[in-house]
């Protein structure tokens, strides 16, 4: 089937459907278009992992965001995102990746995974970061026991855990994995943690290492994966092999250039970054906005929920123009 649309939102995160309300309150046919569910990158977070932010800070479209808590979990996110969609109405595709996009006749024509196409005179990419995992690019990092992402501690009771990184994600899974029988080794290159962790989580962090319930190996590199094993190698050279029956490589994501490259954006050699306008959030490629953390390419860090929201009033603004 064909589609005609003024607008058609690439990603159903917190700032694509911030976008498309703006969008609905200015009148305009819009469409949001997701390879996933809605929210999806938040649904591959772990389920009870604390966010910095507060609530009012995550709000989007007017809708209070309540919970009993001073902070919400990844779950309360995903369950207060889609009761806004359900509140706002707002004309939502999931599981229909974008295969294509063309400019014909002065509209872009979309092609998704499910046969559809969808004609529309502006185009949002709003497709965050968080499905290019950074990579080690060790031998066995693709072995089925080896995975980029963590959600669940509950199959994980009595193994032997390795996890690689030294950030909030690295930090929490350790806790989690921990907390639920677990066995848990943290390997990281640096002399010490990330600064960034959480403040109300290193100290718990610590005092576990301190007494010996979780092992941190601080300037130490992985070498290689290996089924049951990992070679670990610290600062002087010496090799270890660490008992492993899963392990989780957790340092950060990066944005998905190469399609963001197909609709014609150009991307910064060293930030990875869309250019882009940012008052307006068009890029080089006229009529093509980008909004939410993949703005920042790499340094994702510079961009969350809390500012991204905001690139649906300044791209619908200029669309209105």
């Amino acid at each position: 089937m064909n589609h005609s649309y003024d607008l058609v939102i690439i990603g159903a995160g917190p700032a694509g459907l911030a976008c498309a309300i703006e969008a609905k309150k200015a009148g305009l046919r819009c469409r949001v278009l997701d390879k996933g569910s809605i929210v999806d990158s938040i649904q591959h977070f772990q389920r009870d992992m604390v966010f910095f932010s507060t609530p009012e800070l995550l709000e989007i479209g007017d809708v209070p965001f309540i919970v009993p808590t001073t902070r919400p979990t990844a779950l309360d996110c995903v369950n207060y995102y889609r009761s806004v969609a359900d509140y706002h109405r707002l004309d939502c595709g999931f599981y229909q990746r974008v295969l294509s996009g063309e400019k014909r006749n002065g509209d872009f024509v979309l092609k998704t995974s499910r046969g559809d196409a969808y004609t529309a005179r502006n185009l949002v990419a709003a497709t965050g970061y968080y499905d290019c995992p950074n990579p080690l690019n060790v031998l066995g990092e693709k072995l089925p026991h080896v995975s980029h992402y963590y959600r669940d501690p509950l199959p994980f009771y009595g193994q032997d855990v390795l996890i690689v990184g030294g950030k909030n994600s690295a930090v929490e899974a350790a806790l989690d994995l921990w907390r639920h029988g677990a066995r848990v080794t943290v390997v990281h290159r640096g002399d010490t943690l990330s600064s960034g962790v959480k403040y109300w989580i290193l100290p718990d962090f610590e005092n576990r290492v301190a007494d010996g319930a979780i092992t941190l190996r601080l300037n130490s590199v992985v070498k290689e994966f290996q089924p049951g094993c990992t070679i670990v190698e610290n600062k002087d050279g010496d090799l270890f092999d660490l008992k492993t029956n899963f392990a989780f490589i957790l340092i950060g994501y990066l944005p998905d250039t190469s399609f963001l490259k197909s609709l014609g954006i150009e991307i910064d050699g060293e930030s990875l970054a869309p250019v882009h306008n940012p008052e307006t959030m068009e890029t080089n490629a006229p009529n093509i906005f980008v909004a939410g953390g993949m703005v920042g390419g790499k340094f994702n860090n510079k961009v969350f929920i809390e500012n991204g929201r905001e690139h649906g009033k300044k791209i619908i603004a200029s669309v209105s123009r």
